[in-house]
């Protein structure tokens, strides 16, 4: 089993999604021309990160292609769209500089159809099938050792240039012999690297041995959040941190409730008080947390299954500081307030749960690793929830922060309010 580097325990990811957030794509009223170096616009919003809490910021695909950047047409080479060379090494350079870690997608799985070895019609690198049926989308031959060697030289090379890991787009797909076959070549020259595939279902711990991953999306537990939370249904979240659990013996998950792939949290919610609540879940239990860029302002957007349907999702940002209505305010502090409280206690990298309390509506759980642990009670039902700390197991507890919570009140009682929820420490 591969070790993550030791880095990774105290990560937390703000993700970009880069030809959206500088407006190279889809094209605007003033269409992105080469040379315009939009690329550099990332580094006025770095320290905006840093407020964040955030230690890393992870990049949605930033190589050279024709349209969303997952038709990948040179892999090194940075989309003139965005910038050069010159503007990427300027970018890791400032995140650097600050302590912030860079995070590149990389798109292994297919390439665009501009692709050189496509055009030469190198029919050896190329399996004869498309991407999900997108005819745009060509999937590379994963048994061809040509193309193996040419994915470990593209991550070694970006590595090489200062990026610190790799999400690796559509690995679900991707032979897992592949990964296995790749990944130890570029550890041996970067063993201080991670790599994250992107599941979406099926054994995650079973494809991360096998693959040679570090990490993987934690999809099952994103759908979990919000539909537990919109059906009432805490059994379900319940039973989604069970496997998580599991999961943390073998590997620390990428958690997340938002990304580039799915509409916002703040849209996905029938109840915008429940933002709150799916934001405590992710930033109290294991693994290691991403925040989609916007949804820490309050943004709004739906995906739609349809052509440009990841646009509202994936909107252009001005400069900073952005200008937040009430409720963005309120979600930017909580953003701020608990990955604050996750850095105060890293061991919740590795902290796994238990459920305390659990009925449709109302969700008690201790996460704990070790001798650390923490209560949190999460009530979405129109009448409080009460709650004497003796029947969960502690007899006193500090409340460290909630919806409507007395700060560092000592109590051996709860009363949590409709739709609201507290965090307990130790006393």
């Amino acid at each position: 089993m591969v070790s993550a580097p030791s880095w990774v325990e105290h990560a937390i990811w703000w993700q970009v999604y880069p030809l959206g957030f500088v407006g190279a794509f889809p094209e605007s009223s003033e269409a992105p021309r080469p040379g315009q170096h939009r690329l550099r616009r990332l580094v006025d919003w770095l320290d905006h990160a840093i407020a964040l809490g955030a230690s890393g910021i992870a990049l949605g695909p930033i190589f050279a292609s024709r349209t969303h950047g997952y038709d990948t047409t040179d892999h090194y080479r940075i989309d003139p769209r965005l910038g050069d060379d010159a503007d990427f090494d300027h970018l890791v350079a400032e995140a650097h500089r600050r302590g912030l870690r860079v995070l590149l997608d990389g798109v292994f799985n297919h390439v665009g159809v501009d692709f050189a070895r496509f055009r030469e019609q190198a029919a050896d690198w190329f399996s004869g099938d498309t991407f999900e049926g997108h005819a745009e989308l060509i999937t590379l031959n994963h048994d061809n050792p040509e193309v193996i060697d040419y994915t470990a030289d593209v991550m070694a090379h970006w590595l090489g240039r200062g990026a610190d890991g790799w999400r690796l787009d559509a690995a679900y797909i991707v032979p897992e012999h592949f990964w296995a076959s790749t990944l130890p070549r570029v550890r041996e020259r970067f063993p201080d690297a991670w790599f994250v595939g992107e599941l979406i279902h099926g054994d995650y711990a079973a494809v991360v041995e096998a693959a040679g991953f570090d990490s993987a999306t934690q999809y099952e537990l994103w759908k979990a959040i919000w539909s537990g939370l919109n059906d009432g249904n805490f059994f379900e979240l319940d039973w989604a941190l069970q496997r998580h659990n599991a999961f943390l013996t073998r590997f620390a998950p990428l958690t997340f409730v938002g990304n580039h792939d799915v509409t916002r949290i703040a849209s996905k919610l029938e109840r915008p008080e429940h933002v709150a609540q799916a934001l405590v879940i992710q930033l109290t239990v294991g693994g290691v947390p991403s925040v989609y860029a916007g949804d820490e302002l309050g943004f709004r957007g739906v995906k739609e299954e349809r052509y440009g349907g990841d646009d509202a999702v994936r909107p252009e940002f001005g400069a900073p500081p952005p200008e937040l209505d009430a409720f963005g305010a309120d979600v930017w502090a909580l953003h701020q307030f608990l990955i604050g409280l996750r850095r105060r206690h890293p061991w919740l990298h590795s902290a796994s749960t238990t459920a305390l309390r659990l009925d449709n509506r109302h969700y008690v759980y201790e996460t704990r690793s070790g001798d650390d642990a923490l209560l949190v009670a999460l009530n979405i039902d129109e009448e409080p929830l009460r709650l004497t700390l003796a029947d969960v197991g502690a007899a006193r507890g500090r409340v460290i922060g909630g919806s409507a919570a007395p700060p560092r009140e000592v109590v051996d009682a709860l009363v949590v309010e409709p739709h609201g929820w507290r965090i307990v420490g130790p006393v």
